[in-house]
C-alpha cells in the first residue's frame, strides 16, 4: 500500500528542516570556537540576530551545494583524483565563503583558510544527519530501492512482475595468496579470524581453493585473462618490443588499451562484462559499457572519457571528501610510524619507503578503496547484472611491508569490513545478488636481488657483456642482508670482466647496441634493441660469450630462457643444467624442478609468444622459505615462477558449479575466464560476448549507503580504489628499469 503523497511530502520537508538545524547549530559553534569566524556585525549583534545570521548562512550554504557543487565537480573530472579529493576542500570553503558574502550588512565573516575547515565540518555534520533520518525511515528507504528497481526494469524492458535473475560480484581482492588467505581465515591462540566474514562465509555457503597463475604472476596478464578471455603474447608487467621500440607497461594507459585490444581480436569477444556489466578500478573494461577507475580508458580526452567518473558519483558529496581526507591523512601518519618502527627494531628485510611512498600507500588503501566500493554498491542498488571490481590496498602494501608483516594484515582486516558492507547491502538491493571473491596473484616473500648480491640485474647483464657497471655494484644495500661470501664471490666474478672507461672510473653513456633490461618483480627481460627479431642462444653466445653462463650460474637466478636455432626453447641453469622444452631433453637435472608442478607447461607456453624478449630470467626460489629475490624495491613480490606468488585464490557459493572436476587443477587465468563465464550463464545471465557498447556512465550512489549498515557492521568505512597508472603491477613502479632511454612513440 503507498503511501499518502502529502505524507511522503512531509516526511521530507522534516528531513530538510533537521539537517537545516543542525547545519545553524554546527555554524554557531563553530563561530563561538574559531577567532576567524563571525555571525555579527561589527557593532554585535543580540543572540536572535546572530541564530538568523547563522541560519541564513547555513541555507544559503546548503542551497549552493546541492545546486552548485555536482556541477563542478563533473567539471573538474579530468584532474588527477589526488588533486581533484584536495581541491574538493578548496571548492567547499569557497561555496562558503559565498553563502556568507549573501548575508545582509556584512555579518557573516571568515578568513578562507577558516573557511574550508567550517565547510567540511558543516557538510559532514549535514550529511551524517541526513543519513541517521533517512536510513531509519523505512518508508523512504524502501522507495528509494523502489525507484532504483522501476528504473532498472524500463530501462532493461523487463516484466515488472517476474523476478529478475541474480546478480554476480566479483571482487578481487590484489595480491592475497590462498595460503595468506587461509590463514586470515583461521582462529590463532584463541583469536577471532583475521577475516571474520569470509572466515563465516568459507564455513557455510562458500567454497574456496588455489588457482595457479601463468609464468607472468602479475596483475597485467592474469586480470587480462580473467576479464577478457586471452593473455596471449603478455610475457611480464612490462617488456620491450623490438617492432614497435616501444617499452609495454600494464599500468600505462596506452599500453593497457592497446592490449585490451589485443586480447578482444585473440578471444573473438569483447569481454566478461560486455552484457550488463561494470567494470571498477581495475586495469582493463572487461568489455562492460558501465566504467569507474579503468585505466584502459583513462588516456581518453573529453565527454566520452569515464575514467574519473566515480569520482564524480563519490565527491559529489563533499561529506565523503571530508571523511577520506582524514583517512588518507591517517594513512600517511601510520605508514610514518610503521616505517620507523622497522628502521628502529632493524627489521630484515626492508626496502626505502620514503619520498611519495606514504601519499602513494594512503591513495591505494583509502581514496582507491573508498570509490571502487562506493561504486559497487551503487551497482548493486541498481540492479547491475555483473561488477568486476578490484581492490589494490593489500597489493601495495605488501610490496613494501612484507605478505605477513603486521601492516599488511591491518590491510586484509579493513578489506573484510569493506566486504562486509557490500553484502549488507546487497540483501536489500533489488534482485539477489552472488558474491564470489578472487585474486589475481599472491605474493613471495624475499631480500630484493640488489640487497642480498650487491649488483641490481642490470648490473650483471652488462657485466656479462663486458659493459661499464655502475659503481654502486658490489656494495649491498646492507651488511646484514649479504649471503656471505656467496654474495661477494658472485658480485667479484660478475665485475672482473668490464671494460673500462679511459678514465679508469668504469661509467660511461649509454649506447645504441646496449642491453635493454626491464624488472617484473623476480623476472627480469633483456632484448637487444639493435638485433632484429629474438635473437638465438647461438647469436647471443657469439656476441657476448660470457653473458648467458654469467647469469645462469650466479647464485641468485633460479634459471634463464633462451632460445636455440637447434633446439628450439632450452631452459639453462646452474652448473652447465638445461632442460630443452620442445623435446623435453635434459642435461643434469632440470632448473625447472625446484619450482613445483605446472613450471614446464607455464614457461613453454611464454617461450613460443612473439613478444617474449632475447632472455628471460627467473631469480632463485628456495622451496623451504619460499623466498625469491625482487629484481626491483620490493620484499614482498611477484611477476615470476616461485612460492606463493603463483598461487592465488577462488571463493565462490557453494550453488554455483565447482570450477573444475574433482582432483583437478585451475590452471591459467584464462581458464579462470572460462570458470566465471559459466557461472554468470547458470544464472541465466550473459553467456556469449557480443561487441561492447562503450556509452553510459556509473550510476550515483545513494545518500548514505554506508552508514545504513553501520550499527550492524562497526568501522565499515570503505576505503578509495584506482585510477591506477597503478600502484605496481598492479603495484610495480610505472617506470621501467631500463639501461637506456627507448623512444615512445605512443607519448
Amino acid at each position: 500500500m503507498h503511501e499518502p503523497r502529502w505524507k511522503t511530502a512531509g516526511g521530507a520537508l522534516l528531513r530538510v528542516t533537521a539537517v537545516w538545524a543542525v547545519s545553524t547549530l554546527t555554524m554557531l559553534a563553530l563561530a563561538g570556537i574559531l577567532p576567524d569566524f563571525r555571525l555579527k556585525s561589527s557593532d554585535g549583534d543580540s543572540a536572535t540576530r546572530i541564530a538568523i545570521t547563522a541560519a541564513s548562512g547555513a541555507g544559503a550554504f546548503g542551497v549552493l551545494s546541492a545546486l552548485v557543487w555536482p556541477l563542478l565537480v563533473r567539471a573538474l573530472l579530468l584532474m588527477p583524483a589526488l588533486v581533484l579529493g584536495l581541491l574538493v576542500f578548496v571548492l567547499n570553503g569557497s561555496m562558503l565563503l559565498l553563502a556568507l558574502s549573501l548575508l545582509p550588512d556584512g555579518r557573516g565573516a571568515v578568513e578562507p583558510e577558516t573557511a574550508v575547515m567550517v565547510a567540511a565540518v558543516m557538510s559532514a555534520a549535514s550529511s551524517a544527519t541526513s543519513t541517521f533520518l533517512t536510513v531509519r525511515d523505512d518508508g523512504a528507504y524502501r522507495r528509494r530501492l523502489a525507484r532504483l528497481a522501476d528504473r532498472r526494469r524500463r530501462r532493461l524492458g523487463e516484466d515488472g512482475g517476474r523476478a529478475a535473475p541474480p546478480g554476480t560480484v566479483f571482487l578481487q581482492l590484489d595480491g592475497v595468496g590462498h595460503a595468506v588467505l587461509r590463514e586470515a581465515l583461521r582462529e590463532r591462540d584463541g583469536r577471532p579470524p583475521l577475516m571474520p566474514t569470509l572466515a563465516r562465509w568459507a564455513g557455510a555457503g562458500h567454497r574456496v581453493m588455489p588457482w595457479r597463475t601463468d609464468w607472468s604472476s602479475q596483475t597485467g596478464a592474469s586480470q587480462l585473462g580473467i576479464l577478457h578471455g586471452s593473455n596471449e603474447d603478455v610475457p611480464a608487467f612490462r617488456w620491450y618490443e623490438k617492432e614497435t621500440r616501444e617499452v609495454m607497461v600494464s599500468n600505462r594507459p596506452t599500453s593497457a588499451a592497446e592490449l585490451q585490444r589485443r586480447a578482444a581480436a585473440g578471444a573473438g569477444h569483447e569481454g566478461l562484462l560486455t552484457v550488463d556489466g561494470a567494470s571498477r578500478g581495475n586495469l582493463f573494461t572487461g568489455g562492460a559499457d558501465q566504467l569507474a577507475l579503468v585505466l584502459s580508458v583513462a588516456a581518453r580526452r573529453g565527454k566520452h572519457n569515464r575514467s574519473r567518473s566515480g569520482y564524480f558519483a563519490y565527491f559529489s558529496d563533499p561529506a565523503n571528501a571530508t571523511r577520506t581526507a582524514v583517512s588518507f591523512l591517517a594513512e600517511v601518519v601510520r605508514e610514518l610510524c610503521q616505517s620507523t618502527r622497522a628502521k628502529v627494531r632493524r627489521e630484515r628485510p626492508r626496502v626505502k619507503r620514503g619520498g611519495a611512498y606514504p601519499f602513494i600507500r594512503a591513495f591505494a588503501t583509502v581514496v582507491e578503496r573508498d570509490v571502487v566500493v562506493a561504486a559497487v554498491i551503487g551497482d548493486i542498488l541498481s540492479g547491475r547484472t555483473a561488477v568486476y571490481a578490484d581492490l589494490v590496498a593489500y597489493d601495495e602494501v605488501a610490496h613494501h611491508s612484507g605478505p605477513r608483516s603486521r601492516d599488511a594484515r591491518q590491510v586484509l582486516a579493513r578489506l573484510d569490513r569493506s566486504i562486509a558492507l557490500i553484502a549488507k547491502v546487497a540483501e536489500r538491493a533489488p534482485r539477489a545478488y552472488r558474491i564470489v571473491l578472487l585474486s589475481d596473484h599472491g605474493q613471495s616473500p624475499g631480500a630484493t636481488f640488489a640487497g642480498a648480491y650487491g649488483l641490481t640485474l642490470e648490473d650483471l647483464v652488462r657485466a656479462g657483456c663486458g659493459l661499464p657497471v655502475s659503481r654502486r655494484a658490489g656494495r649491498t644495500e646492507s651488511g646484514a642482508e649479504a649471503r656471505g661470501a656467496e654474495a661477494r664471490e658472485a658480485a667479484r666474478a660478475a665485475l672482473r670482466r668490464p671494460e673500462r672507461d679511459g678514465d679508469g672510473r668504469g661509467t660511461s653513456g649509454f649506447r645504441a647496441s646496449d642491453p635493454v633490461v626491464l624488472a617484473s618483480g623476480n623476472l627480469g627481460l633483456v632484448s637487444f634493441p639493435d638485433e632484429p627479431g629474438r635473437m638465438t642462444r647461438e647469436r647471443i653466445d657469439a656476441r657476448h660469450p660470457a653473458l648467458l653462463r654469467t647469469l645462469a650460474d650466479h647464485p641468485g637466478v633460479g634459471f634463464v630462457l633462451v632460445t636455440s636455432g637447434e633446439h628450439g626453447a632450452v631452459v639453462l641453469g646452474r652448473g652447465g643444467a638445461e632442460h630443452h622444452l620442445d623435446t623435453g631433453r635434459t642435461v643434469g637435472t632440470s632448473p625447472l624442478t625446484a619450482f613445483g608442478p605446472g613450471a614446464v607447461a607455464a614457461v613453454r607456453r611464454t617461450a613460443h609468444f612473439s613478444n617474449t624478449p632475447d632472455i628471460m630470467v627467473n631469480s632463485a626460489y628456495d622451496p623451504e622459505t619460499g623466498a625469491v629475490h625482487a629484481f626491483e624495491g620490493q620484499i614482498g613480490s611477484h611477476g615470476g615462477l616461485g612460492g606463493e606468488q603463483g598461487h592465488p585464490f577462488l571463493l565462490w557459493p557453494a550453488e554455483l558449479s565447482p570450477p573444475v572436476g574433482e582432483g583437478e587443477e585451475l590452471v591459467g587465468a584464462e581458464q579462470v575466464h572460462t570458470v566465471l563465464r559459466r557461472w554468470l550463464a547458470e544464472a541465466h545471465g550473459p553467456q556469449v560476448p557480443e561487441p561492447a557498447r562503450i556509452s553510459g556512465a556509473p550510476a550515483a550512489v545513494p545518500d548514505g549507503v554506508r552508514d545504513a549498515v553501520r550499527d550492524e557492521v562497526p568501522d565499515a568505512v570503505p576505503d578509495v580504489a584506482s585510477e591506477k597508472s597503478r600502484l605496481n603491477g598492479a603495484t610495480a613502479a610505472p617506470f621501467p628499469v631500463v639501461s637506456r632511454v627507448v623512444p615512445n612513440k605512443a607519448r
